[in-house]
């Protein structure tokens, strides 16, 4: 059974200005997005699912969507803001003025319905790298779908840093190669004016908190096989009973990931990218992903055309 790769593509981009899911970046028009659909499909996916706005939805298909499902078995589905809410909840959603979707488990709970094997989640603004899809790959369709023993493929958290601002990273623990838990770190980033200092610092519970930058992080890479959706449904009714009135919370893979743990309903395996990251944050990291992706070209790790047709 090949699985599934599930974009979340449905982010706003308040930082990076636009609709960065959809900004060229290749040399023939690719999007970041593209780089992640060749090296999925060359690594044993067997689709692909994108969650989207449907505000988007023209651009999307014109800037990648109908390029890649030529290529690749694609489809793509909507992330709304009151999807999956009943009329009570709506209404409850509404008095917040809530503006955008709800975070990453309400997209990914937006997708279930067309996903029936063992999936894995990716950021549509984050680069990963052939290996971590290797890995994932291969892991995937080696379980089935009632499997309770999922994956993640956790980064090295100085691999994963911007210069141009702060990022947002789930510091992970582990134990005998298993996830224990996960914190959300909302704000990290190097010291000084510029963010030229080498000191990491994270705010968090009103603390600034000094790291390492050898710190396990999550990047949103997971892979569950379809048993993981009782979890996340579980956790998103509780979301809702408690958090439609705040117009700024979100839920979040990276919670309801660990809840699988916490409940014991199963187990997250650990794997380990020493690849380093880059992507589409603020507007100055578009010239570092063009630049990234152009050495990956001239080494011949990408070809020159990514796609024939």
């Amino acid at each position: 059974m090949k699985p599934t790769l599930l974009v979340l593509a449905a982010g706003m981009g308040s930082r990076y200005g636009g609709v960065k899911q959809i900004d060229s970046v290749g040399k023939n028009g690719e999007c970041l997005l593209d780089f992640a659909a060749y090296d999925a499909k060359k690594c044993g996916f067997g689709k692909i699912v994108y969650i989207i706005r449907k505000d988007i939805e023209k651009d999307f298909r014109e800037r990648l969507f109908d390029r890649v499902a030529r290529n690749f078995n694609a489809e793509y589905v909507f992330q709304t803001p009151t999807a999956l809410l009943n009329e009570e909840e709506q209404q409850t959603a509404a008095k917040a003025e809530r503006k955008k979707p709800w975070g990453t488990i309400h997209a990914v709970l937006c997708a279930k319905e067309a996903i029936h094997e063992p999936f894995a989640v990716i950021n549509a603004d984050d680069y990963y790298g052939r290996a971590a899809f290797e890995t994932l790959g291969n892991y995937l369709s080696s379980i089935d779908n009632d499997c309770t023993e999922h994956a993640m493929v956790g980064y090295i958290l100085g691999n994963t840093m911007s210069r141009n601002g702060s990022v947002s990273r789930g510091v992970a623990s582990t134990e005998g190669g298993y996830l224990k838990s996960i914190v959300e770190n909302t704000k990290i980033y190097y010291t000084g004016e510029h963010f030229e200092g080498n000191e990491i610092i994270s705010e968090l519970d009103g603390k600034n908190i000094s790291m390492t930058g050898k710190e396990t992080v999550s990047m949103n890479l997971f892979g569950f096989s379809p048993k993981a959706f009782e979890r996340f449904e579980k956790y998103w009714d509780n979301f809702k009973a408690t958090k439609l009135s705040d117009p700024k919370a979100e839920a979040l893979l990276p919670v309801a990931a660990s809840d699988i743990i916490k409940n014991g309903e199963g187990r997250i395996k650990v794997f380990t990218s020493d690849e380093s990251w880059f992507g589409m944050t603020y507007p100055e990291d578009k010239q570092v992903v063009k630049d990234e992706i152009a050495k990956k070209i001239a080494s011949g790790y990408y070809p020159e055309k990514l796609w024939d047709k």
